[in-house]
């Protein structure tokens, strides 16, 4: 069963670049070649996003492949398909990665555990309930990147196709 999605490369320094291109070309399968454009909101790094599809799962393989390197911010999408959810993933320098199963109209699903262990830290830990919330539903993440995102507005998107 195939979805489809969207990578985000919200800031990679220029030297980066190419090698974001061959992580994603060893996911998809398939020789990838991104657009790059300057990211206003950090000077000195460059900007690229592509739709994409492929098998349930691709999303989670494409965040694997690009989480790590320090000075990259991306965020990659799937669409909800017949045999999967949506998922989201977010990276920062700072945070690290954020992961979240999404719904058909892309709200965030937190399980019933997450909840419950962030019910249980708001009690016995020195945090309160809303902060915990706000991070299930990844604002520290969307906080971070929403300037990235502003600044990369009319920007061109690429589908590209894994072969399978």
């Amino acid at each position: 069963m195939t979805t489809r999605g969207v990578l985000y490369v919200h800031s990679a320094p220029r030297a980066l670049c190419p090698h974001v291109e061959w992580a994603v070309a060893g996911v998809l399968g398939t020789r990838v070649s991104l657009d790059w454009i300057r990211q206003p909101a950090a000077p000195g790094t460059w900007r690229s996003e592509f739709s994409w599809q492929g098998q349930a799962g691709t999303a989670s393989k494409l965040a694997s492949a690009l989480r790590g390197w320090q000075m990259l911010r991306f965020e990659v999408t799937s669409e909800p398909c017949p045999t999967a959810e949506g998922e989201r993933y977010s990276c920062t320098p700072d945070l690290g990665i954020f992961h979240a199963v999404t719904g058909i109209h892309g709200d965030i699903l937190i399980p019933e555990d997450r909840l419950r262990a962030a019910l249980v830290r708001s009690r016995t830990e020195d945090t309160d309930l809303e902060s915990e919330i706000a991070k299930l539903l990844g604002k520290p993440w969307d906080d971070e990147l929403e300037p990235f995102r502003y600044a990369g507005e009319g920007a061109p998107v690429r589908w590209l196709h894994q072969v399978v």
